[in-house]
């Protein structure tokens, strides 16, 4: 780890391919005499019966933040006429909830820019109902997103459809060729920024959410920080750097990583970067996290940890495990350390927070916070008090 920071500005190095953020359509420009600043495209979120669940965890990370789309609306008839940051954090927003994909473009001037698929279903694939929503956004002209491990830009019936009305399909998760993929070469042993890889006990449970309000908290104390993307949803909130993980095949899992990794470094010279976790290293269905371990070689690990949930999403004979005994994999899997936990209060009062808070941190000897319901502030001290050298300036903007 370095302990002389600097903050010198560098270009921005893209993601590139299906994953790159996207180009903006028919948007106002407002100029002045020193600058021109684009408004990102406008998007409407579909989560049909899923937001502010856990297979609505696209969605609900895209009205929580979103730099690549401005998101108007959120498609999901439980919640028609709410407002979805009080449906999700109890928090207005001023992004509705509508019960249809007519509705949603009805309460809009213009046809929005674009529509987003705004589910993580364990089956990776379209629904037959929810096709028919997407056959009819394209009628409307809007370009398509999805995080989907079916490729809709390989569906017949919907590249066909879409090249008709001239719309564009971002497949989040299609990787480019095998050709043009990254071995792991070592290269990351020449990164001089803090890496902290944010993982978790179970899929679904916060980890992007806790990197987000993390990666903007240090930026705003001046210690300048880049998150890395390694999921769908990182890369459609606006991403600049990473990799859909879970599509690339397993040989290039840890070069892709290592290079996005150092892309940043080389173009952004940060103090630290985030590493988005995935999965978890003991859930036996899914291997990313390992990857993440091998491929970015953390100095650190953040914990995030779901107290009141019963069993593993989608594995109800698969009983949570306990923070200490991940911590104990991750620290004998990776030659890293855990330096704090942070929790996913579903299903909590305030009551069971603050007494998990303190019981957790006297069992684990780590600090622990809960990223939603308590200050930034306490996210930040669990970083420096394992790293007082990081040095703080000016803020700076996030990345």
């Amino acid at each position: 780890m370095k302990t002389d920071f600097n903050a010198a500005n560098t270009i921005r190095r893209p993601v590139s391919g299906a994953q790159a953020p996207p180009l903006v359509r028919e948007e106002p420009i407002r100029s002045t005499s020193a600058t021109q600043i684009v408004l990102p495209p406008t998007a409407i979120v579909y989560c049909q019966g899923n937001f502010a669940k856990i297979d609505g965890k696209t969605a609900n990370g895209l009205v929580r933040h979103s730099e690549a789309y401005r998101i108007l609306s959120v498609i999901d008839s439980d919640h028609d006429g709410e407002d979805s940051g009080l449906v999700l954090d109890g928090t207005v927003n001023h992004i509705p909830v509508f019960s249809s994909l007519d509705a949603a473009v009805a309460h809009e001037a213009e046809i929005p820019n674009a529509f987003i698929y705004g589910m993580a279903p364990s089956t990776g694939r379209l629904s037959s109902t929810d096709r028919d929503v997407v056959l009819d956004a394209i009628s409307l002209g809007m370009n398509i997103v999805s995080g989907l491990h079916e490729y809709l830009s390989d569906d017949p019936e919907i590249a066909s459809f879409a090249a008709e009305r001239k719309v564009t399909i971002r497949d989040i998760r299609k990787p480019k060729p095998s050709k043009d993929m990254r071995l792991f070469d070592g290269s990351i042993a020449g990164v001089k920024a803090l890496r902290i890889a944010v993982l978790g006990t179970d899929c679904a449970i916060g980890k992007r959410t806790t990197a987000t309000v993390l990666a903007r908290a240090l930026n705003a104390r001046g210690i300048k920080t880049v998150l890395v993307g390694t999921g769908q949803t990182g890369l459609m909130q606006g991403a600049k750097y990473g990799v859909a993980m879970d599509a690339v095949p397993p040989q290039f899992c840890c070069g892709e990583l290592e290079g996005a990794i150092v892309d940043a470094s080389e173009a952004e010279q940060p103090d630290v970067i985030l590493i988005e976790g995935q999965g978890a290293l003991s859930h036996p269905a899914f291997c990313t996290s390992a990857f993440i371990l091998r491929g970015s070689q953390p100095d650190a690990v953040i914990l995030q940890h779901a107290p009141k949930r019963a069993h593993r999403c989608d594995f109800p004979n698969m009983p949570m495990p306990k923070p200490a005994s991940e911590i104990a994999l991750i620290e004998t899997f990776a030659d890293t350390k855990v330096i704090g936990v942070t929790l996913n209060h579903e299903g909590m009062s305030e009551a069971e927070i603050t007494d998990t808070i303190a019981a957790q941190s006297q069992i684990l000897g780590l600090p622990v916070t809960d990223v939603l319901s308590r200050p930034a502030s306490h996210l930040i001290a669990m970083v420096v008090a394992a790293y007082p050298g990081l040095h703080q300036s000016t803020p700076v903007a996030a990345i």
